[in-house]
């Protein structure tokens, strides 16, 4: 089982695939990287997928939670290489694509990462986060976003990790938001005003 941390209370099986969704300014990135940093503690593995914040920033942030030298921590980052900043290339910690449309190259880097965890270290736990998907859809239409998603949520599912995808809830209309549910095991909720609530599919 996979526990969420103090924040949620809540424990999910292995394969879970969840949707984070609220508004701008209400702590879903925050959030995911708290779940993250809660299994690094207890030895999970920890992929990042950022398609709005270079891989430095990110792990600077995820620093903050928890040290994570010498732990299974990557980032893929889209971002860095679109900002077109000098000659960079891929590690052990980070792997980057030319932007958030090379959905395929995303995927690649995913599973990349996920059989050097899984496969070669043996990291049975496995957690991952998408932030964000807004992006995503800012550049592909929702067609070619749902595609994407029905690979990346399968690929999650068969190495039983846990997936975590950050959307910004009031950019998008309910036909956008009602057709990406449909690929998720439950919603995290946050708002400006309370805590986040879950809601899972086989609540």
């Amino acid at each position: 089982m996979y526990d969420l941390g103090p924040d949620l209370d809540t424990e999910v099986q292995p394969g879970t695939n969840i949707l984070l969704s609220g508004p701008p300014l209400t702590g879903k990135r925050s959030l995911a990287l708290d779940v993250l940093a809660e299994g690094t503690e207890r030895g999970d593995g920890a992929i990042i997928v950022t398609t709005k914040d270079g891989a430095q920033r990110v792990l600077s942030d995820f620093g903050k939670r928890v040290p994570y030298e010498g732990k299974p921590v990557a980032v893929v980052d889209c971002v860095t290489r679109q900002q077109g900043l000098g000659d960079i290339r891929d590690d052990d910690r980070i792997k980057y694509t030319s932007s958030p449309v090379d959905m395929t190259g995303i995927g690649i880097k995913l599973s990349e990462f996920l059989q050097a965890f899984y496969q070669d270290r043996h990291i049975e736990q496995n957690r991952v986060m998408l932030h964000s998907l807004s992006t995503l859809l800012m550049y592909a239409d929702l067609q070619t976003v749902f595609r994407f998603l029905h690979v990346f949520t399968g690929r999650i599912q068969s190495v039983d990790g846990l997936g975590l995808f950050a959307i910004d809830s009031s950019a998008h209309d309910d036909q956008t938001m009602n057709t990406l549910k449909q690929l998720f095991d439950g919603i995290i909720t946050t708002r400006e005003d309370g805590d986040p609530e879950i809601r899972l599919a086989s609540d």
